[in-house]
């Protein structure tokens, strides 16, 4: 199948040699010191802190050409998360090859506007590999903040770049980063009465983008393995809906199971064990869980009525999900073996996909009133409703590793385009793919 061999070589590409190596650590971070720069990224409107990001310097011209794209990605993966704001190279008073060899003039820096400022190196180092050292300073205090050094393959250069945008986001809002990760998400293209449909995956910033089908069989629904390179979704093979197994490093894919009905609605238990998903026998739809070593199958709803989309609460304990028993869409929340159920969602219009952020302190939902749809997010009881994003049809909220950032698919035009915004309701921004998306799906962080 189409994206076997790719994704194969991919992961092996991808793979990190050795990251933030304990001989290295010392050196770089021995002047850190509490530094005054911070972000508190639960205000909402923040003006975005002004940052020197400046090029990362090679001792040859192959490393020079790593260099420069080290800081490109790191900056971009910055400014996305508008949080930040690169100033523009040409107000750099001093150049980042005399930062390399003194250091860096904190005052000049501060006198552009640069609040924080990050300079690198990248030297070649034996077997094609390349040592990327990088620091991060505070110029209102004039204290370096981070230092790290990687040593990684040459074509590994984009990871690297991630976890760099990582480290500085944490640093500064003190808030887990989410770069250095992927996507992965349907890919639509064809007219609207024979639309095709492919898993495709991507990093989060839509570069390595790949598909993992052909097309041939309509798939919907991907969702990843929170403890392994896997995902699982939803395929009509042979024109019979059923759950999916897809191995990310082989490409092997193979049916969850032989059920009598209908299967859908997949979404792996926060271990990463079992498969939670929805199953129509008798005209209702109940939600089970399968343990994937043992096959062992369990009913968790018996309801007459539409029961599915079930989403685990991160310790494992409770799952969210929606049904119509009240006689609407609605959420509730039970114990993740089951019984009885409790409603959460009490406000005007329909309710549905409850997904909980991997904090565990909310749940995002896709909510419909009066012709339009919305995401928003509650908590685990209710409490606090926020609608964040409206659209006449939008749909599909996934988290960002960290619980800070939503990813959501809505429609525009004649097709279906991805968005990612800030939890707290700014910051939308489109998610560029070569063709329509929908049903995106985040990945926690790469090993």
């Amino acid at each position: 199948m189409r994206g076997t061999r790719h994704m194969k070589n991919w992961m092996k590409k991808f793979l990190l040699i050795a990251i933030v190596l304990a001989s290295s650590l010392s050196p770089l971070a021995s002047r850190e010191a509490k530094a005054e720069l911070k972000v508190d990224i639960t205000r909402g409107v923040t003006e975005p802190i002004p940052m020197a990001i400046t090029t990362f310097i090679g001792s040859d011209g192959g490393s020079n050409n790593v260099g420069q794209q080290i800081s490109s990605v790191v900056t971009a993966d910055l400014e996305r998360s508008g949080l930040f704001r690169q100033l523009n190279p040409a107000s750099f008073i001093q150049p980042p090859q005399d930062i390399a060899a003194s250091g860096p003039k904190l005052p000049d820096w501060k006198t552009i506007g640069a609040q924080g400022l990050v300079a690198g190196t990248v030297t070649p180092v034996d077997g094609g590999r390349y040592r990327v050292e990088f620091r991060l300073w505070d110029t209102l205090v004039g204290n370096q903040m981070a230092g790290l050094a990687f040593t990684t393959t040459g074509d590994n250069w984009r990871r690297i770049a991630h976890k760099i945008a990582d480290v500085i986001y944490n640093r500064i809002t003190g808030e887990t980063g989410y770069f250095d990760t992927r996507i992965v998400y349907i890919s639509e293209s064809g007219p609207v009465t024979k639309r095709v449909k492919r898993l495709a995956i991507m990093d989060q910033d839509g570069a390595n983008h790949k598909f993992l089908t052909d097309g041939s069989d309509l798939v919907l629904t991907p969702r990843f393995n929170p403890a392994a390179q896997e995902i699982t979704f939803m395929s009509f093979r042979n024109k019979r809906p059923r759950v999916y197994l897809y191995n990310l490093e082989t490409g092997q894919q193979r049916m969850m199971g032989e059920f009598p009905g209908m299967t859908f609605a997949p979404r792996f238990t926060p271990d990463g064990r079992s498969v939670i998903f929805s199953l129509i026998r008798g005209g209702n739809s109940d939600i089970f869980v399968m343990d994937l070593a043992s096959r062992k199958v369990v009913q968790l709803t018996n309801h007459p009525s539409i029961n599915t989309g079930g989403s685990h609460s991160p310790d494992g304990r409770q799952i969210a999900f929606e049904s119509d028993r009240s006689g609407k869409q609605q959420i509730y929340v039970m114990s993740s073996g089951g019984g009885e159920a409790k409603r959460i969602s009490f406000g005007d219009g329909r309710y549905g996909t409850p997904v909980w952020s991997p904090r565990g302190d909310l749940i995002a939902f896709t909510k419909m009133l009066g012709g339009q749809f919305y995401i928003g997010v509650m908590r685990p009881d209710g409490s606090g409703e926020r609608l964040i994003s409206q659209a006449y049809h939008i749909e599909g909220p996934t988290w960002a590793p960290n619980g800070r950032v939503l990813m959501y698919f809505k429609k525009t035009g004649a097709g279906y385009k991805m968005y990612s915004i800030d939890l707290t309701g700014f910051n939308e921004r489109q998610v560029a793919t070569p063709l329509d998306a929908s049903d995106p799906a985040w990945s926690p962080l790469l090993p």
